[in-house]
């Protein structure tokens, strides 16, 4: 007979999880992320402040390299009254539109390096949850309310928080006078923020069946409202709230069980 768990079973509320600070007190427990991992992000911001503009240069060269993904840099931006480019092909790292995004991405992370309260109630999360919904076509924040909105449609995002991570992974391991231990506790925990990320994009792509829950991000609710994005497709399954922590706690017991073998 097999022995039964000595955890005790916690109630998660699917109608619950809509609100951010229960979102993120399930993820964070789920994910085991604590008080010392937000320590760990915070203290990398010594490791990876020099590196930003080598991580920006090298987001928006994979950004620039495709058609799909670069085409949403094309249209008037956000917080931005310059000159757009004339077409997709005139984008380069210089040109003042992506000079305007490569800006937003290094306030990005530094409020992510800078942050210093990781509770559940936290600004931090709010304004990533805010990063999520201004990807989607909506504002997002107040002041983009009667701006050009921005659309990028969520495969994008999850590929670009993947290639983030690889890049701070890269520069973590390749940093001289920081040892295994403090490398490794950096990388898990810059793993389960940016799966935390992750999540709240995709919060506002998904339509969650077991809320009942469309989000203005979801093509199920746009063509529904006004078939704004006609040829989006729907991506959403209810299952992906849980399987993208799922992962995330899978990367993360990986690098614990390759660090204890070391």
């Amino acid at each position: 007979m097999s022995e039964k768990a000595t955890t005790k079973m916690q109630h998660i509320s699917a109608t619950d999880l809509r609100s951010i600070p229960h979102r993120i007190s399930y993820l964070k427990r789920f994910l085991n992320f604590t008080e010392a991992d937000g320590a760990a992000i915070q203290a990398s911001g010594a490791v990876l402040g020099p590196l930003v503009p080598t991580v920006l240069d090298a987001v928006y060269t994979n950004l620039l390299s495709y058609d799909i993904t670069a085409k949403a840099f094309a249209p008037p931006q956000p917080d931005f009254d310059g000159p757009a480019p004339a077409s997709v092909q005139d984008l380069t790292l210089d040109h003042p539109q992506i000079l305007h995004r490569k800006d937003f991405l290094k306030r990005y992370l530094l409020q992510l390096v800078g942050n210093k309260e990781w509770d559940d109630e936290s600004k931090i999360w709010d304004y990533m949850d805010k990063v999520g919904i201004m990807h989607t076509g909506e504002p997002g924040f107040k002041h983009r309310a009667k701006r050009p909105e921005l659309r990028v449609e969520y495969v994008h995002m999850g590929a670009l928080l993947a290639f983030v991570e690889d890049v701070v992974v890269g520069a973590v391991m390749g940093m001289e006078g920081l040892d295994l231990q403090t490398k490794t506790q950096t990388i898990r925990a810059w793993n389960k923020l940016l799966w935390i990320q992750n999540d709240l994009f995709a919060k506002h792509y998904v339509v969650d069946r077991d809320s009942k829950f469309a989000p203005r991000g979801s093509t199920a609710l746009a063509k529904a409202a006004d078939a704004k994005y006609p040829d989006s497709v729907t991506t959403g399954e209810d299952t992906f709230k849980l399987l993208g922590p799922f992962l995330g706690g899978v990367f993360t017991v990986l690098l614990w069980l390759i660090y204890n073998k070391a």
